[in-house]
């Protein structure tokens, strides 16, 4: 595996890879690598012919009073990881080139990003897609894989590629899930033994709201109230949203159809979890 930190010399192999014919996968990540960005790479080696994975830290999506400053970083941890699971390129760009003085120019998706995380972080995705659409010019690649957790992120990006005309086919992987069903994040580890457990409250959550979508519930409010109720069980949780979207529009919808999705931030202690279901999915 090579490693690379130079915007330039990374742009120019893998252009000259391109020109080879060379298919190229690529993950973006912010680091300290789980096991769901193990299951983006396996998928970005099996798509592809040269693997690229990229870790930064991205100061533009961070709101004020947000986790910059502490977000968990391990970089000799995860570049074994990576080579150990066949990574050709490991892109790990610096702030400065990245967002050089003078930097004036960003990305903006309207519409959906004025609901869900978008309508609570202002200005978190106009950083997202302003990142993701630099390392697209700079990787080149023919996919770029995103895990489904981050379900409005995955769409909005999507609608980027789409409106730019960016030629990038993006794919979106399904949640990995620890064996208590919390979904997998770096920031799980901020986590004590206790808000760990109380975590496992949205896959509960969840849970209770297929099986009343089984018994023939499909009156969002509902089923919305459902899971507030079991949320609010915890004592150091707190709900920031609980919201029945259209998987495409990120609408809310007062009824459950088959293009619906139910999506949950909610904060155990100062930790913020989010979480997402297709509703026509089984658990």
């Amino acid at each position: 595996m090579e490693i690379i930190s130079d915007i330039s010399t990374m742009q120019q192999r893998c252009l000259a890879e391109r020109r080879k014919g060379r298919r190229i996968s690529f993950v973006p990540t912010m680091g300290y690598l789980h096991q769901g960005h193990l299951s983006l790479l396996s998928e970005g080696k099996r798509r592809g012919d040269l693997l690229v994975l990229s870790i930064f830290v991205n100061p533009t999506q961070f709101g004020q009073g947000e986790d910059l400053d502490k977000y968990p970083q391990d970089m000799p941890r995860d570049a074994q990881l990576a080579r150990d699971l066949g990574v050709d390129l490991l892109f790990t760009p610096n702030k400065q080139d990245i967002y050089p003085v003078g930097y004036a120019t960003y990305v903006n998706v309207e519409g959906l990003t004025d609901n869900l995380c978008g309508a609570n972080r202002p200005g978190h995705f106009r950083g997202v897609t302003t990142v993701v659409a630099k390392l697209f010019n700079i990787v080149q690649p023919d996919v770029a894989l995103f895990g489904r957790k981050d379900f409005q992120q995955l769409a909005v990006i999507r609608r980027m590629t789409c409106d730019l005309n960016l030629p990038v086919e993006i794919v979106g992987m399904p949640i990995v899930r620890e064996a208590d069903g919390l979904a997998m994040s770096s920031r799980n580890i901020y986590l004590s033994a206790d808000q760990r457990r109380q975590g496992v409250a949205l896959i509960d959550a969840i849970r209770l709201v297929k099986k009343e979508l089984n018994q023939g519930q499909s009156d969002a409010a509902t089923l919305i109230s459902l899971v507030e109720g079991r949320i609010g069980q915890e004592p150091e949780a707190s709900i920031d949203y609980v919201q029945i979207c259209h998987a495409d529009t990120l609408q809310d919808m007062d009824r459950v159809t088959g293009d619906s999705v139910l999506l949950l931030a909610v904060k155990v202690g100062s930790t913020r979890l989010i979480d997402n279901h297709y509703l026509c999915e089984e658990v």
